[in-house]
């Protein structure tokens, strides 16, 4: 649901809050044929970004967070989760396939016990194939290995082909939030 408020210019994504039991058996994560993982490397902080912004440059997310609509954005979003302490290497990947990368995501340590994914994305010419799910799954394995028994994840309320996925992994909508937008922001990463 978007809200305009029309004398601030703003405008209101509502956004969902979805949580798992990381406490319970998760199946292993499964690639088609000719796609595979990537684990994390600094070197490859560019590919996140760059499969980040193709991810999202023509998705609702790009609007609600304009970063993720500029390569100069997601580069600056990505070296900040990789700055933070609570970085999880073990819940980031890429995924790959023979033409080159796909997918990304990245997790975080919220606060002790709690992981939180970043950022799951797919290019739109391999969606459909699932690998939102794979890559989400082996975040979550990620998670589990480091010691986590939760994680949760905000997704857009009009996003129903993720919240579908994210059901479908077993993550339950715990919180409704509104993200406030001033279209005025898009220009801090020089959008129109």
């Amino acid at each position: 649901m978007i809200i305009s408020h029309q004398d601030a210019q703003s405008c209101y994504f509502k956004r969902f809050r979805m949580e798992i039991d990381l406490q319970q058996r998760l199946p292993a994560p499964e690639l088609p044929v000719g796609y595979h993982f990537v684990p994390w490397r600094d070197a490859l902080l560019q590919v996140h970004a760059e499969i980040k912004y193709q991810s999202f440059l023509d998705e609702l997310d790009a609007t609600v967070f304009p970063s993720l609509g500029n390569r100069e954005g997601c580069a600056y979003l990505m070296r900040e989760i990789c700055g933070k302490s609570g970085f999880q290497p073990a819940a980031t990947w890429l995924v790959a396939a023979d033409a080159g990368f796909c997918g990304t995501i990245q997790g975080l340590r919220e606060r002790p016990g709690t992981g939180s994914i970043q950022n799951l994305g797919i290019v739109a010419g391999h969606r459909g194939r699932g690998l939102g799910s794979a890559l989400l799954l082996q975040s979550l394995h990620g998670f589990q290995r480091a010691g986590m028994h939760r994680a949760f994840l905000e997704v857009t309320a009009q996003n129903d082909s993720a919240i579908r996925l994210y059901r479908r992994i077993g993550f339950r909508c715990r919180k409704t939030l509104y993200k406030v937008v001033d279209p005025r922001q898009r220009n801090i990463w020089g959008l129109t």
